[in-house]
């Protein structure tokens, strides 16, 4: 995965980071307040080895910071940082195509701790307004200029 830190698609740099289930889970129990590592190891129920593992790479990238909260014993909490709070559309973007083609049978659901109620993510692209995924897509390699029709 290392290697992929380096191509110049954001995707896959991005997945050289997040793109293992653990650390995707780690993430999504932070942004539903977890953050000491007992509670992360009892949410997900992963070895202690991986589990400092995960979090030290995430914290190294900077989606999340560790904080002292006590000196004796000294003991550390993992708080989420600016990136770390701008990955919970990505963990929703997921969720939402889980709920459309892995569902069935019991499932978690999410909700908006204001109003109650249910949270239904849509990705849409800012310029033109239209949902990810329903309108074709081009791919311009690093120096490209757009395609002519993109142009303005």
């Amino acid at each position: 995965m290392k290697n992929l830190s380096e191509q110049p698609c954001l995707i896959a740099r991005s997945l050289a980071l997040v793109g293992d289930a653990w650390s995707m889970l780690i993430m999504r129990d932070a942004h539903s307040g977890l953050t000491r590592f007992d509670e992360f190891r009892k949410s997900l129920g992963i070895v202690p080895t991986m589990l400092t593992g995960r979090l030290s790479s995430l914290t190294e990238e900077g989606l999340l910071e560790k904080r002292r909260y006590s000196e004796r014993p000294p003991r550390d909490e993992y708080v989420l940082t600016e990136a770390g709070r701008d990955f919970l559309p990505v963990l929703f973007a997921i969720g939402a195509w889980g709920r459309k083609h892995r569902s069935g049978g019991a499932v978690t659901r999410f909700f908006d701790a204001e109003t109650g109620t249910e949270i239904d993510p849509v990705t849409i692209d800012r310029a033109t307004g239209a949902e990810i995924g329903t309108r074709p897509i081009r791919i311009a390699a690093p120096g490209c200029a757009p395609p002519q029709d993109q142009q303005d």
